[in-house]
């Protein structure tokens, strides 16, 4: 990976956790602001592949940890989001997937990636919550970024696609 797409995608992912925590708060539903880090992994995911979105997956969930007003046992969100950059860059199965199966995509994704931090606060007893409770802010999460998978996916999918390099034949 050459460090012009390196700094690209980190930039990408900078940009998203800022927004994340400083913007989407605002617009809070129940409690819960879409994850536009998780948002950027999927893309990654389903252009780059498994090993390009895991390791995006972990900066960003580092980012997401680090970031004020950050209250919970930190990693969590670096385990989640790698989870989800791995699963979905092994799900996809061409390089021009559809909207339809983008959008569910987005959805497994936002469900495996919030059920795995939810699961690991849980287990880890930080900060402990009722399963209904972690049940309606997975679906709240799952929703959220349904809604914005149109605005974001397309863009940085796009710029994704144009950092990669061309396929060689032989």
């Amino acid at each position: 990976m050459s460090l012009l797409r390196a700094l690209v995608a980190f930039s990408v992912v900078c940009l998203a956790v800022v927004l994340q925590v400083s913007l989407f708060p605002h617009f809070a539903w129940e409690g819960v602001v879409p994850n536009l880090a998780l948002l950027v992994v999927v893309a990654a995911a389903l252009v780059r592949g498994p090993q390009f979105a895991a390791v995006l997956g972990f900066v960003a969930g580092v980012a997401i940890d680090l970031a004020p007003p950050a209250d919970h046992i930190a990693g969590r969100w670096a385990l989640a989001l790698v989870v989800v950059g791995y699963v979905a860059g092994r799900v996809r199965q061409d390089l021009r997937p559809t909207a339809g199966s983008v959008v569910l995509t987005v959805a497994a994704s936002s469900f495996v990636g919030t059920s795995v931090f939810a699961l690991s606060g849980l287990v880890l007893h930080d900060p402990v919550v009722s399963v209904p409770e972690m049940l309606q802010v997975i679906l709240v999460a799952v929703v959220w970024d349904v809604l914005l998978t149109p605005f974001v996916l397309p863009p940085v999918m796009a710029l994704f696609r144009r950092l990669q390099p061309a396929e060689v034949a032989y």
